[in-house]
């Protein structure tokens, strides 16, 4: 049965982590003490959902939730330290902080630790997210109780509703570029003078082609720039569109 932990004080649980080549304990006092802390947790690392929106989205909000007075945004997941720390390697996430639940103590004490022998998986996490203050549970967000791993709840958005439902969003900011073009390298670096964040595709990876491009954006050159799924132009009308913001 899962568990609501409302209004309750987290486990008291110490983390077992890598930093470099040296083990680093870290006790969830360190952790929550004194803080607002959004910990959003996940079945695995490197996993499909996971990996292509649970965390992603956490990520790209951690600025908002920032100016919200969030201190910290913790991922966590029964894995290793190992694991927890190449994932986040892969997933280029530097605004969260990973924490490897690899015993599942943390989960355990929280009533969410379940079990998914049946995926191979063993005792994983359930899927939750929650508002910590000071080491109380101020909010949680626990997904449904029904077969398979459902994420309707637990999402960074329907944190950041509940946190400040008015709060603006990040614009994304989508940028498709080809090696060693010039016009492309200055739009990035227009991006980054201006602290937006964006996402870059770059043509002849992953299978992005200049077909995908003609198709994308009806145009055969680069750079072509995206603002929330509109298509904004190149690096001059790039520069024209920031002056408007």
């Amino acid at each position: 049965m899962l568990e609501n932990r409302e209004g309750q004080r987290i486990p008291q649980v110490t983390f077992h982590t890598r930093v470099g080549n040296d083990w680093v304990d870290v006790t969830t006092e360190e952790l929550f003490a004194g803080k607002k802390v959004i910990l959003f947790a996940l079945p695995g690392a490197f996993t499909p959902t996971c990996s292509s929106t649970h965390l992603p989205r956490f990520n790209e909000l951690a600025p908002v939730f920032a100016a919200e007075g969030i201190d910290d945004i913790i991922c966590l997941s029964v894995n290793d330290t190992f694991v927890m720390n190449a994932w986040k390697e892969d997933q280029d996430a530097d605004n969260i902080r990973f924490l490897p639940d690899g015993n599942g103590d943390f989960s355990r004490g929280m009533g969410m630790l379940v079990n998914k022998a049946d995926l191979g998986f063993g005792e994983r996490t359930w899927r939750y997210s929650m508002l910590v203050s000071d080491g109380v549970v101020q909010k949680q967000f626990i997904e449904p109780d029904v077969p398979g791993d459902p994420f309707q709840v637990s999402d960074a958005d329907t944190m950041l509703n509940y946190i400040n439902p008015n709060a603006e969003q990040p614009k994304r900011i989508t940028v498709l570029s080809k090696p060693g073009c010039p016009h492309c390298a200055r739009a990035k670096q227009v991006l980054t003078d201006n602290g937006l964040r964006y996402e870059a595709i770059e043509l002849g990876s992953h299978g992005v082609s200049y077909s995908s491009l003609a198709a994308i954006s009806g145009q055969g050159t680069t750079p072509q720039i995206f603002v929330d799924g509109e298509r904004i132009g190149g690096a001059d009308e790039l520069e024209a569109w920031i002056k408007t913001q």
